[in-house]
């Protein structure tokens, strides 16, 4: 197999979502916690009145993203800073869920506080987060440019997709990363304990 053989493009994987044609090590997953007000009042439906007001209130009323986008971006950082710590890459998966949590919260947030940008790149770094096997220098780069790339966003309050910034924004970073699988791919290659069936 030749490095032309190779296609590091995305593919879809079983559940239809790209992830650098790599195999998925870990699936970052939603919990829904138990409601306990609903067990209080028992189930039902809202009345359709009820959640069209609450809707259009939702996307009338202006939230500043800034100290909940920083509280998550600050998360990132410290999981960045273990990750540096962690040279033994004895907790990989620790470390690893320590930039998952707060990834994900920015995705979510992101899309709900009218920044669709932020919860783009957020999944992309969801999507890579779920593929690395060890948070190793190039990772943690990666995940830095991720970091750095939200936090202007955020900091220069581009709201909506980012248009053509947006979109060069999110190649550069996804670019990056298909060239980490290129280097790690090549590196395991060259080893001498490499088995291309597996």
């Amino acid at each position: 197999m030749t490095q032309d053989d190779i296609d590091f493009t995305d593919k879809e994987d079983d559940d239809g979502i790209t992830r650098y044609s790599q195999k998925r090590l870990r699936k970052a997953e939603f919990i829904t916690p138990p409601n306990k007000l609903k067990k209080k009042v028992g189930s039902g439906g809202i009345a359709d009145e009820i959640l069209n007001k609450a809707q259009v209130l939702l996307e009338n009323t202006e939230h500043d993203f800034l100290p909940l986008a920083e509280r998550y971006l600050n998360l990132i950082m410290q999981g960045i800073e273990t990750a540096r710590k962690n040279k033994d890459h004895k907790d990989n998966e620790a470390v690893i869920a320590g930039i998952i949590y707060p990834a994900m919260q920015l995705k979510a947030n992101g899309g709900m506080l009218h920044y669709p940008l932020v919860t783009q790149v957020a999944e992309r770094l969801i999507h890579f987060l779920e593929v690395i096997e060890t948070p190793d220098d190039d990772v943690i780069e990666i995940i830095t440019a991720f970091h750095t790339s939200i936090r202007a966003v955020v900091m220069g309050r581009v709201a909506g997709d980012g248009g053509k910034y947006g979109d060069e924004l999110k190649e550069a970073l996804n670019d990056a990363c298909l060239r980490y699988f290129n280097k790690d791919r090549k590196k395991r290659e060259e080893s001498p304990d490499y088995d291309e069936n597996f």
